[in-house]
């Protein structure tokens, strides 16, 4: 993640997350038409969340699951925020 991560939009990390599963796909040489099989996610929904970005959640993680890759999840939204340093102190 870099610096300016925070000024993409939602759609623009949906894309690119599409992005990222496509080649993982076409990595393991797996067609739209198998993932959908493997995943049992509908081919008009991969092929639109290919070329949009757009899936459900549900649909999202059948096909990490599909792919190998269901563990990428473990680590959305486990970063603690913290408001101020005495925070980061007190945990210690």
């Amino acid at each position: 993640m870099n610096n300016f991560d925070f000024l993409r939009s939602p759609g623009e990390i949906s894309k690119d997350i599409a992005g990222r599963m496509s080649r993982r796909r076409k990595e393991k040489k797996i067609t739209q038409v198998q993932l959908a099989k493997y995943s049992d996610v509908s081919l008009g929904s991969i092929k639109r969340f290919e070329r949009t970005g757009e899936i459900s959640l549900s649909s999202l993680i059948k096909i990490a699951f599909a792919l190998g890759y269901e563990n990428d999840f473990d680590g959305l939204f486990t970063k603690k925020g913290y408001a101020s340093i005495e925070e980061v102190l007190n945990e210690r």
